[in-house]
């Protein structure tokens, strides 16, 4: 499976960065012809299940994604989500880390891991390309 990693910087405190990052449908707009639904009854926490559909019409793929760790943030220490991807479709894995910088601020870490099914690997290297540039833009919009 690909694997990618995208990192940002910004003058939100952590909190704040993580209340943006982990709020799904917010995330499911910020992704081009995505929407996302959730499937469990908030708060979020281990155990809560969602799902982005991306496509237009009937040409849709679905994302469904499970919670497996949820550690919101603390003072020194980073915040941490792990999302394991289920679909028929997409599977694998995406992190999302919120780090505290010194003297305010947060810099996010963005690690996925993404197998299309019956994509053979010697794709692997233009999904995780596409996969950078999507969610780059879709991380820049949410910080926004």
């Amino acid at each position: 499976m690909p694997v990618f990693r995208i990192v940002r910087r910004t003058l939100l405190p952590p909190e704040e960065a993580w209340r943006r990052l982990t709020d799904w449908e917010r995330q499911g707009s910020a992704v081009p012809l995505t929407r996302t639904v959730i499937d469990t009854a908030p708060p979020t926490r281990v155990g809560t299940i969602f799902t982005a559909r991306s496509g237009v019409g009937r040409l849709t793929v679905d994302d469904p994604m499970e919670v497996t760790l949820w550690r919101p943030p603390v003072p020194d220490r980073p915040a941490l989500v792990r999302l394991e991807k289920r679909g028929r479709v997409v599977r694998g894995w995406a992190e999302l880390e919120v780090r505290p910088l010194p003297g305010g601020g947060s810099e996010i870490h963005w690690r996925e891991s993404l197998r299309v099914t019956g994509l053979p690997r010697l794709f692997d290297p233009a999904v995780a390309s596409a996969g950078r540039a999507v969610f780059g833009r879709a991380l820049d919009r949410l910080l926004r």
